[in-house]
């Protein structure tokens, strides 16, 4: 990742974030490191009797100053979420680059010898602090070029001082030597306190990038589950009360959000509609569709047309809304109050399964049509004429169920989930649903499931045993929250 301030600036905002929290941070120990120097330096004066000039002191406060103020520049960036300026970044690391040549060339004891001045000074120790603390500016080149300012300022303030660069008689003195092992030791750290910053800059933005992906996964899912809610309150919650039958249904999404959806309601001529659809797919593009399609019901079964006409205005307009991929199974069951005979039609949603209490035997139904979307015109569906006797049920379910595998790539299928119908045929449509459900998982071992689950249960009973008011089981509600 580069290092100039130029891209810097254009990083994310909780990168630039991140470098000034770290830079506020770096003038704080540039100010703690400062205000330390001065309090040696004053010891040394009035303590030991060093022949130190207050010249010293007084740069060493007017650099703490401007410290002070960039502090202030960039506490102000923090909470305005402003950028500083990159003249601000460059003025800061020369100054204080340069602030130990300063004190090389014009503060240190006269009373040392001219060769031994770029040497024995505190002045030229506070070059790697500096240096060291530039790291924290997350900033390569800063780094790279502090450590090359800060080379070039020592060279200039030994050669005021009186070193040269020349080899006398007998070739290089020490000092000379050590003053260029000096210089280039200032060079070396700027190259390495680059290369810290560099890898220091790439976690910093990994770990920042990270939490934003993090953060908006969290937003992603609080949205999923405000769908998921949204969806699920779409869903019939109690059992209606209708002479003659008992309807439940459930349903359990692979998803947050599903494609499933199951409704009833009581039409304007008295009889009463039941419908289960499952939209190709799941997750939360089928869920709209699956919305789109319930309020499509709702409006075509609004009115006393036939159920052939109703599943035919509600193709259309699916059709006309939808893309060609995307398709949806759909069944209705159409029955009057009190009365035997029902209508039944599948666009495309099966198998169906029927189970007939006299000879406790279940069959499969297949479609009477295309599924929805598929062609934009439905004709010359006809429905299936059902006559229902007490114990009979028509079971409407989606494929999640007897698709269902276990680790043996098995699927649940048709022939056990018509036993276990069967089985708890003598129960209400709530503990059926419950068993299915119980039987489903049980079988398939701690499999993920991979598709949506819908239930609805109709189930024919003696007037007499029909429940006088609205009533929901307490295992339809626990299902319901699992």
């Amino acid at each position: 990742m580069t290092s100039s301030i130029h891209e810097m600036r254009k990083a994310s905002p909780a990168f630039r974030q991140a470098v000034l929290r770290s830079e506020k941070k770096r003038v704080v120990a540039v100010i703690l490191f400062l205000s330390f120097f001065v309090v040696l330096m004053v010891i040394r004066i009035f303590v030991f009797g060093s022949a130190v000039s207050f010249w010293g002191v007084l740069t060493l406060l007017s650099l703490i100053a401007f410290e002070i103020g960039l502090l202030r520049v960039v506490n102000r960036a923090l909470s305005s979420g402003a950028d500083i300026s990159q003249a601000v970044w460059y003025l800061s690391m020369t100054l204080e680059s340069l602030c130990p040549a300063v004190g090389i060339a014009f503060l240190t004891s006269s009373r040392l010898p001219q060769d031994y001045r770029p040497l024995a000074t505190p002045w030229a120790l506070a070059f790697f602090p500096f240096i060291l603390l530039s790291v924290l500016r997350l900033s390569p080149r800063l780094c790279w070029v502090s450590g090359i300012v800060s080379t070039a300022g020592y060279l200039i303030a030994a050669h005021f001082t009186g070193f040269l660069f020349t080899p006398g008689l007998n070739g290089f003195s020490v000092t000379q030597t050590a003053t260029l092992y000096f210089a280039l030791l200032l060079a070396t750290t700027g190259i390495i306190a680059s290369g810290v910053a560099h890898e220091i800059r790439v976690h910093v933005d990994a770990a920042l990038r990270e939490a934003e992906a993090r953060h908006q996964l969290q937003q992603v899912e609080h949205e999923l589950q405000l769908a998921r809610s949204i969806q699920q309150s779409l869903l019939p919650k109690i059992r209606p009360q209708i002479e003659g039958f008992q309807v439940s249904g459930w349903n359990r999404s692979a998803d947050d959000t599903g494609g499933d959806f199951y409704d009833w309601t009581r039409l304007p001529d008295g009889r009463w509609v039941v419908v289960l659809a499952d939209v190709a797919g799941h997750g939360i593009g089928p869920a709209i569709l699956a919305s789109v399609c319930r309020a499509y019901s709702r409006a075509s079964f609004n009115t006393c047309d036939s159920l052939p006409t109703a599943l035919k205005n509600i193709n259309n307009s699916f059709a006309a809304d939808s893309t060609p991929e995307r398709f949806a199974t759909f069944v209705a069951v159409v029955f009057q109050e009190g009365s035997d005979h029902v209508e039944l039609l599948s666009a495309g949603h099966g198998p169906l399964f029927i189970y007939n209490a006299e000879s406790r035997t279940s069959r499969c139904l297949q479609a009477q049509a295309l599924p929805l979307g598929i062609l934009p015109e439905m004709d010359g569906a006809i429905p299936l004429e059902l006559e229902m006797k007490p114990g009979d049920i028509v079971v409407l379910i989606t494929d999640g169920f007897f698709e269902w595998q276990n680790p043996k790539e098995e699927e649940f299928g048709a022939e056990r989930l018509a036993a276990v119908v069967g089985k708890f045929s003598d129960r209400e449509p709530e503990i059926i649903i419950s068993e299915l459900y119980d039987a489903v998982l049980k079988f398939s071992q701690g499999t993920t499931q991979k598709d949506d689950l819908t239930a609805v249960l109709i189930k024919r009973v003696a007037v007499e045993a029909c429940p006088v008011e609205v009533v929901a089981t307490a295992r339809t509600q626990e299902l319901t929250n699992v």
